[in-house]
């Protein structure tokens, strides 16, 4: 089933590809899909017109987080108030296409932005998917900038009024979590889902392999990145987290699908679990990236990057693109070579 595609990342764009794979053959849907809120160039998923967005402010640069301007909620024009329906569009069109590669009654996992998901709640619902929960991740920490009331107003020489909004900011909360819509495709009307599980083998939870502390987990999933696991993408997920979804309502040998396979996280995490995959890439660089991650992946190296030394490591990260986010490599790195400090932001 699936030749040509089973246990590969695939290069291209899954659109093209989705459609070519056997129908009612995924066990599980897994993708931490672009969230449409311009974080990069392949985050912006709307028709934009304005030259700024993904610029910088001096404010921004050499920050870790929010290093690219965004579109304020408000908008810089009234087209902006259509990026909401831009994006369910957008969904809409990849999710019709996966409804019938899926097995009945199995689940699906997708990311979304706080700000977005009930647009891909949308899209999923009018292409036939049923929403089940909506999980949150909770972050060990969260990037997090608000800025002061009180510092623009004195930057417009207004004393008064600074003083008197002193104390208050503009922006969020700190967005220490973030939404997991969880879909079901609906099993036959008359039978009932244990029928469904004999049949299909989807749609129930590996309850006992999942516990938390010994006890039933919960709709909060609490997952952090471990010390020696490499971050390449600005969105990537902890392998861990990844690993735990799998776990939870997949068997072994079953077939797991990311049509926006990134940094290759879900492949790596099925590979481990002994599941197989299906994934799609859009992005060249973050494809040869993945491609290197899910090889490398043997005995007790868990996270499947292999380097003769730190040298050789930055030169493959750094070789690929500028588009590519890479933390954290200067470190280790010899005296004579901490020029690549430079570029490890």
């Amino acid at each position: 089933m699936n030749k040509g595609y089973l246990n590969k990342i695939t290069l291209g764009d899954c659109v093209k590809h989705i459609p070519h794979l056997d129908d009612n053959s995924i066990d599980l849907f897994l993708s931490d899909i672009p969230y449409g809120i311009c974080l990069d160039d392949w985050d912006v998923l709307h028709n934009n017109t304005n030259s700024a967005l993904l610029g910088s402010s001096p404010a921004q640069q050499g920050k870790t987080g929010f290093k690219k301007r965004g579109k304020p909620i408000n908008g810089w024009a009234q087209s902006d108030r259509n990026i909401g329906l831009e994006y369910q569009d957008w969904c809409k069109e990849w999710a019709k296409l996966v409804y019938p590669k899926m097995k009945e009654g199995s689940f699906l996992f997708v990311f979304g932005a706080r700000r977005t998901i009930h647009r891909v709640v949308n899209a999923f619902e009018e292409c036939n998917f049923l929403i089940k929960d909506i999980l949150s991740w909770k972050k060990p920490s969260a990037h997090h900038r608000a800025q002061r009331v009180s510092i623009v107003l004195e930057r417009r020489g207004l004393t008064k009024e600074a003083e008197e909004w002193d104390g208050w900011r503009l922006g969020n909360l700190a967005p220490i979590w973030e939404p997991i819509a969880w879909f079901m495709k609906p099993y036959k009307i008359g039978g009932t889902i244990t029928d469904n599980i004999l049949e299909n083998k989807v749609g129930a939870m590996n309850i006992k392999e999942c516990l938390v502390n010994g006890a039933s987990p919960t709709n909060i999933l609490e997952f952090g990145f471990e010390c020696n696991e490499e971050r390449v993408h600005e969105a990537q997920k902890p392998l861990s987290l990844m690993e735990y979804l799998i776990k939870l309502t997949t068997k072994e040998k079953q077939t797991v699908l990311d049509p926006f396979m990134g940094s290759g996280t879900t492949a790596l995490a099925s590979k481990l679990l002994d599941r197989n995959f299906i994934g799609f890439e859009l992005n060249e660089d973050y494809y040869n990236y993945s491609l290197k991650r899910v090889e490398g992946v043997h005995g007790n190296n868990k996270y499947g990057l292999e380097y003769k030394n730190e040298i050789e490591k930055v030169e493959f990260l750094m070789g690929r693109s500028n588009n590519m986010k890479i933390k954290d490599l200067g470190h280790n790195l010899p005296k004579s070579n901490r020029k690549f400090r430079t570029y490890a932001t």
